[in-house]
């Protein structure tokens, strides 16, 4: 596999309320090809946020390294880790911070902006995608006005607006309901093969998981491959 994201070796040590090193990640090794779904499960507080974090450049290992197309982080300046994540690296989160007095256009045509695209290419990249994750006639609806549902497509259409080489997204359909989850479960594993983007999900949501090209559980600060059977759904 040509790995678009390659880590190697991460560990993340934090100190505790006491005072003592409390070790989150203990040599996580990851390499994630493009086009690839990968989803993360395990139980909470075992460090699937913590490893998602240091993915996106957000926080930096205790040791070890992380490479996206070739950059390794540890590396890069300050300057080249802000243009990565505008640029290169799309995140979701399970709540969608969307700009609340921002239309759903302008909600995903901020980045774009952002990274310096003209106010035409802009508008029109961004009308492209609202209509691919099926909202365009909800584009010129600010978030209040949308379900919940239709809030967190709007934050993956923004996730895409820089055609990134990574997705990142966290519990992305942990505040939905059954019905809403399903149909964003179904287009995160449409958009990640269609645009090739590499996507990584950290979820609790077996069905989500299920539709993963490859899963991988966090135990003891470490990911270790799951079967499709173990997770069920």
């Amino acid at each position: 596999m040509n790995a678009v994201l390659s880590a190697r070796g991460l560990r993340r040590v934090f100190v505790g309320g006491d005072g003592q090193p409390l070790e989150v990640l203990s040599g996580v090794d990851l390499d994630v090809g493009r086009g690839e779904f990968v989803a993360i499960v395990g139980e909470s507080g075992s460090g699937k946020s913590t490893l998602l974090h240091l993915l996106g450049a957000l926080d930096r290992p205790s040791e070890g390294n992380i490479s996206l197309d070739g950059l390794g982080y540890e590396v890069a300046s300050t300057d080249d880790l802000d243009v990565l994540r505008n640029r290169r690296i799309g995140f979701v989160f399970q709540f969608h911070h969307l700009l609340r007095d921002f239309t759903a256009l302008e909600n995903v045509i901020l980045p774009l902006r952002i990274a310096g695209e003209s106010p035409e290419r802009a508008n029109a990249r961004a009308g492209a995608l609202l209509q691919q994750v099926g909202l365009s006639q909800r584009a010129l609806h600010r978030p209040q006005q949308l379900s919940g549902g239709e809030q967190q497509r709007v934050a993956v259409a923004r996730a895409l607006a820089n055609d990134p080489r990574l997705i990142l997204a966290d519990e992305p359909s942990g505040n939905l309901d059954a019905m809403q989850a399903d149909r964003l479960h179904e287009l995160l594993g449409t958009l990640a093969r269609d645009f090739e983007t590499a996507l990584v999900v950290v979820t609790h949501n077996r069905q989500l998981a299920a539709r993963a090209d490859r899963i991988l559980a966090m135990e003891a600060g470490r990911l270790v491959p799951v079967s499709r059977g173990e997770v069920g759904g």
